[in-house]
């Protein structure tokens, strides 16, 4: 599906939301990364330049920037950047696998598991 320059995109990961039915409700999330849409990174009001970090003057301040709020000057803004660093979470989770291994629902256990168990029993020796 082509993306158009009014498309909105996660604050957080970028994902095209050609789907999301408008207006946002308090609680949508992106389907690609499930961040919360309802939220000031993601209001075309938010400023880190302004006071309260919101070019609205009147609307009531607002602490987490990053959690569903209940602001009624909320507008959702289109083709937003999604914020540096939001995929370090995935990298640190790739990084925590490859070191301790993903770990088996299956109970079952391999070599490189057991190799990154006793890495890990290891740092905890006295």
């Amino acid at each position: 599906m082509a993306v158009s320059d009014d498309t909105l995109h996660c604050w957080r990961c970028g994902e095209a939301l050609v789907d999301q039915p408008l207006p946002l409700g308090r609680l949508d999330e992106c389907p690609a990364c499930h961040a919360q849409l309802h939220v000031c990174r993601m209001c075309r009001h938010y400023d880190t330049g302004k006071a309260k970090q919101c070019r609205e003057p009147v609307a009531e301040p607002v602490q987490d920037k990053i959690r569903a709020n209940f602001c009624d000057w909320f507008q959702p803004r289109v083709n937003l950047a999604p914020v540096k660093g939001a995929g370090q979470g995935a990298t640190a989770r790739a990084a925590l696998d490859d070191l301790f291994g993903s770990g088996r629902s299956d109970g079952g256990s391999d070599e490189a598991t057991d190799a990154a168990r006793d890495k890990l029993e290891d740092l905890f020796k006295p």
